[in-house]
């Protein structure tokens, strides 16, 4: 098993993870402005992260206007009006409450292929801070379904989703039918991933704690893309006792917190 540089924190309540997680991100971010005079980060979005955004957006003393932001991964041919857009998400969510003025979000309408290579060459133009990501119930992370490609280097990527992904966005009430739900999506890849200095990754819910035993006590691989986490040393998991429940006592002896 991969080593944990950090230890994975799990607390009694989705909430509490999330404000735990959430103080984390605000002194990244704080840091890297007082460092830089800048942050350079990536945000997540989806129903597990409602109260992780909510809270980072009440965090005191981040200068936001020196925050330049990137977008985790969007569906393709989804107008931004729709529900379920990830950019409506960022906008409402983090963008416009912020007031956060530079920011690069994945327009899916488009050209995706193009929107990969645009918003890839900005983001490569600097170091990413932290990026904020969690798992899901297959097992993804961002949108790398399983098998995930783990090789590949170009920093987004146009990908197919698979039925278990498209279910669980169904599940949470984005789409009104399964059929409605889009079946490509634009997304970091898992080694663009693996190049920001910290990763929050943030696990709450029982639906989710199968992906995340398999993630977290099975071997790294394609088939449960979030484990490439655990190459990351700067990776830190954030859980609540349902996403952890089903984690062996060995495992949490050995490598989890209880906060």
């Amino acid at each position: 098993m991969a080593d944990f540089p950090s230890p994975i924190r799990i607390y009694s309540d989705r909430a509490t993870a999330a404000a735990a997680a959430a103080k984390h991100a605000a002194q990244i971010i704080r840091d890297a402005i007082a460092e830089r005079g800048e942050a350079r980060i990536i945000a997540a979005t989806g129903a597990s992260q409602f109260e992780f955004v909510n809270s980072l957006v009440s965090e005191p003393d981040i200068e936001w206007t020196e925050v330049e932001m990137f977008h985790l991964d969007e569906y393709v041919d989804l107008s931004i009006d729709h529900p379920a857009s990830f950019r409506r998400y960022l906008l409402d969510r983090l963008i416009k409450p912020t007031g956060i003025t530079r920011y690069h979000l994945l327009d899916g309408e488009k050209d995706a292929a193009a929107t990969c290579r645009e918003v890839g060459a900005a983001l490569q133009s600097g170091p990413i801070d932290v990026v904020f990501a969690g798992i899901g119930e297959n097992g993804h992370i961002a949108f790398n379904d399983p098998p995930a490609d783990f090789e590949v280097e170009a920093p987004y990527l146009v990908v197919n989703l698979d039925d278990a992904c498209r279910r669980q966005q169904l599940g949470e009430g984005w789409f009104p039918t399964f059929d409605d739900v889009p079946k490509q999506a634009i997304t970091l890849s898992a080694q663009q991933l693996l190049k920001a200095k910290a990763v929050i990754t943030l696990v709450p819910d029982e639906r989710k704690a199968a992906a995340t035993q398999r993630c977290l006590e099975g071997p790294i691989s394609p088939d449960a893309p979030a484990s490439i986490l655990r190459k990351h040393s700067g990776n830190h998991f954030y859980l609540d006792q349902a996403g952890a429940s089903q984690l062996s006592a060995t495992f949490r002896a050995a490598h989890a917190v209880e906060v």
